[in-house]
């Protein structure tokens, strides 16, 4: 059961960059049982203002597990590529009960 969710909002900047940042991502999950939950780009902005076209939803079993994945070696190793690929916002979030 996923109980933490990493919520990213993206605007892509070089979309080879993008590419190949999100081709190893993947493998940076699997260790602390990470998985893909939703990947989309907006159709409609209902209410508000939407500041990003991209989104991803990354699930966790916990917060211990999320955080692990978030500072691992393997992931902090791609920050450099994602930062020139895209700019991002990154939040951590909780299940509530």
């Amino acid at each position: 059961m996923l109980n933490a969710y990493v919520i990213g909002n993206i605007t892509i900047k070089d979309e080879n960059k993008w590419s190949q940042y999100r081709s190893k991502v993947a493998e940076t999950l699997r260790p602390w049982g990470g998985e893909l939950v939703f990947r989309g780009v907006v159709s409609e902005v209902l209410v508000g203002e939407i500041g990003h076209t991209d989104n991803v939803v990354i699930g966790f079993p916990d917060m211990e597990s999320l955080d692990g994945w978030f500072n691992s070696e393997k992931y902090q190793s791609l920050v450099t590529i994602r930062n020139k690929a895209a700019q991002m916002d990154l939040a951590s979030y909780q299940a509530g009960s």
